[in-house]
């Protein structure tokens, strides 16, 4: 089977509840999680996520917050999961994972790279230092809806031209037709109305700040220096890249240099899948005999409708609730 895994934005209050409620697997990665965490993010992480701690619902958005809180309810789907096929989380068979941004750390453990605890503080610094390089610069994120790849980098160079002195790059190519650009703010809120001039959609993103753009340098390397220190393993299944939209090379380096890169550089969701969809079908790579399925962790059903757009052939079941 194909694991997906999902990114920010997923984040809900009360992900992962009906999991913990339901599973011993999966209430022992909450409560591992805690344990790690301790105090940091002012609550117990799991407080957070089902809604019992005090402003829950505004705490759950915030960057630093929301990527470990969505990291961990991935997690713990995936062991209540495996708890139910009566198999450990190290030995369910895999053709391949894949995660939406962030979720490329829940693929990364899941397949066996990283630890689960080095995943969840690796998760929490990315999101920490996303948080500071945000609040360091007036970025934004605005989305393309109609466009292609050559319309979004047109939009980008109308916006530009005249040698401004402002940052603009397509961010994440999610599904055909479904573009989010990344830069300052004012060059987004000029490229909303550049896209519209041109007959697209064009929807201002609610997000802290420029993900996926240069703007996010100083963050990378605070995670280049955190990735150092982490041991990697090699995966026991084809994990997927998001810089490359290709499965990582085995080389612990080299998953090293493409989770760094992946701050700054545009994240190729769509191809990606593409390549599991093709590489999952007869004759394909992945393909060992049997029948390839795809499933998506909590939170949410976000990647299956993304998938319908990429792919209407491949069928995901969602995992969001038991």
């Amino acid at each position: 089977m194909v694991i997906l895994c999902p990114g920010q934005g997923a984040q809900v209050v009360g992900m992962g509840k009906a999991w913990a409620e339901g599973s011993t697997a999966a209430r022992a990665v909450f409560e591992r999680a805690d344990e790690v965490l301790g105090d940091r993010l002012g609550s117990p992480l799991s407080s957070i996520c089902f809604g019992t701690a005090d402003g829950a619902s505004e705490r759950i958005n915030r960057t630093d917050v929301s990527q470990p809180a969505i990291y961990v309810a991935s997690m713990a789907s995936w062991a209540g999961m495996c708890e139910r096929q009566g198999v450990g989380p190290g030995e369910a068979r895999l053709s391949a994972t894949a995660g939406l941004s962030l979720g490329e750390y829940t693929a990364l453990a899941i397949a066996g790279a990283m630890s689960f605890e080095d995943g969840l503080e690796l998760v929490s610094l990315r999101g920490r230092a996303m948080q500071d390089a945000a609040e360091a610069s007036a970025g934004g994120m605005v989305a393309l809806i109609g466009a292609d790849e050559a319309q979004a980098k047109a939009v980008c160079d109308r916006v530009l031209s005249g040698g401004v002195s402002e940052v603009l790059v397509c961010a994440n190519f999610n599904a055909p037709g479904q573009i989010v650009l990344s830069g300052h703010k004012g060059a987004c809120d000029r490229a909303a109305s550049e896209a519209t001039g041109m007959g697209l959609r064009a929807t201002v993103l609610t997000v802290a700040g420029a993900f996926h753009s240069p703007l996010m340098a100083p963050a990378a390397e605070r995670l280049r220096a955190a990735l150092a220190k982490t041991v990697m393993k090699p995966a026991r299944c084809p994990v997927m890249s998001n810089v490359s939209h290709l499965p990582h090379q085995a080389d612990a380096e080299a998953i090293r240099a493409g989770l760094v890169g992946q701050l700054t550089s545009p994240v190729r969701w769509a191809e990606s899948c593409a390549w599991l969809a093709r590489e999952s079908g007869p004759g394909g790579e992945l393909r060992q005999g049997a029948e390839v399925e795809f499933h998506e962790l909590a939170p949410g059903k976000t990647l299956a409708g993304l998938y319908r757009r990429i792919d209407k052939g491949v069928k995901v079941v969602t995992h969001d609730e038991p």
